[in-house]
This record gives structure tokens, C-alpha cells and sequence, in this order.
């Protein structure tokens, strides 16, 4: 039985529907209005091609008081979404494109990818723990190692083991054209750079800005280069 990508494919090709889950795939939630402001439509359209995601189980929404939410309904539709960015060509040749802008250069920096790190630190921090040897790569996964696994723990990091499903996954960064982690060790990591001040969000925007204290303590506790 073969998946229906095509379902999937109809859904996406839409550049508004396209526009809102490119905002959603920092993994937060944002309320219908940002969402329409982001794709340059207005709230009645928008509401539209909401119901038509939600519907086709790309989006979820939740009820805050009066507020509804809506954010990527997985994590594998951020991954699809990564990917589909790997592969797609830029919008325009604008200065957004092609990282000339302040805005532009954030996101290729450092961003999130649904709950993990991506960019140029999520790509560096992969390199380091495969260099330190707290994982190893496996195909479209990564193991912990025996030292890893103590060594997060020490940071307060402990991923259970859950039949399968590995802790940590490959994902494709789409400005890198590398791999970052991903998966329950990729949040971990990302939880523990913003719950310490290592990193902050840059608001309205998926981009993150890592603090001098953040490039002093990755460079201290995982040896990243950034």
C-alpha cells in the first residue's frame, strides 16, 4: 500500500497554505490572524485554508479562551516541511533570498526546526557530539553512546529508550544541507540552550539569537564552534 503524497503535495501547493506552515514550522503556535498577516491574506481566506490543514491533519488547533492556535500537528510534518524547504527553489531573488538581509542571515544562523535547533548551530552542534563521541550516526538516526548518555545526564538530559523509535534522528537542514538532530535528544538540546539564556527567539520569527553567555557555555560544554 503506497502513501498518498499526492494529498499531501495538493494540500502544500498552495502558496498561502505553504506561507502558514513555513511560519509554523518553529514548532510554536501562532493564531489565525498572525498567520494571515504572514501570507498576505485576509482572516475570512485564512480561516479557509486552516480548515482545509487542519482537516488533512497538517495542523492541529487548540482552544486558548476565546483565542484558537494552530501549530504543525507532528513533528514529521516539520520534517516534511524541512525537507520540502531543502529541495524548493527561493521565492524571489530578493535579498531574503539570498541572505544579503538581517532577517535572512538570522534564520540561516541559527533557527528552530519544529522543537530542535537547525541552521548553522544546529549543524554545528551535530558535529560536535559526533566529535566528542556522545553519538554516532546510524543511517537516519544517531545513537547515544554509553559516554553521551552519561554525559547528558550530567546536563540533565535523560531520554528514555522507546521501541522503535530512536532518541535521536538525522534531519535534513534545509540551508546547511546537512543533517541536525532532531527527534527527543534534538528537543532536549534545544530546551535546555533556551531554558539556560544560551539562546533567545527573535519574536515573530522562528530565527533565534545566540547570547555571548551561550557561545561561551556551548563552547565550554560541547566544544561547538559558532
Amino acid at each position: 500500500m503506497e502513501a498518498d503524497i499526492a494529498f499531501v503535495a495538493g494540500l502544500l501547493s498552495d502558496p498561502s497554505r505553504a506561507a502558514m506552515c513555513l511560519a509554523l514550522a518553529g514548532g510554536q503556535a501562532r493564531p489565525a490572524g498572525e498567520l494571515a498577516a504572514h501570507a498576505g491574506i485576509s482572516a475570512q481566506t485564512a480561516s479557509n485554508h486552516l480548515g482545509k490543514l487542519v482537516a488533512g491533519r497538517i495542523l492541529r488547533v487548540e482552544q486558548q479562551g476565546r483565542w484558537r492556535y494552530y501549530r504543525l500537528a507532528s513533528a514529521e510534518v516539520g520534517y516534511a516541511v524541512e525537507a520540502l524547504s531543502v529541495v524548493a527553489p527561493p521565492l524571489a531573488r530578493t535579498a531574503a533570498s539570498n541572505g544579503t538581509d538581517p532577517a535572512g542571515q538570522r534564520l540561516k544562523d541559527a533557527r528552530t526546526c519544529y522543537t530542535h535547533f537547525a541552521g548553522r548551530l544546529g549543524v554545528a552542534l551535530a558535529d560536535a557530539l559526533i566529535a566528542e563521541q556522545w553519538i554516532e550516526e546510524d543511517g537516519r538516526a544517531y545513537r547515544i553512546t554509553p559516554a553521551g548518555a552519561k554525559s547528558l545526564l550530567a546536563l540533565g538530559i535523560d531520554i528514555p529508550a522507546r521501541r522503535g523509535q530512536p532518541a535521536a534522528r538525522t534531519c535534513v537542514d534545509w540551508t546547511e544541507r546537512r543533517h541536525h538532530v532532531a527527534g527527543a535528544l534534538g528537543t532536549a538540546l534545544a530546551e535546555l540552550g533556551l531554558g539556560r539564556g544560551w539562546v533567545r527567539r527573535v519574536r515573530g520569527t522562528r530565527a533565534l539569537l545566540v547570547t555571548p553567555k551561550g557561545r561561551e557555555q556551548l563552547k565550554r560544554v560541547f566544544n561547538v564552534r559558532f
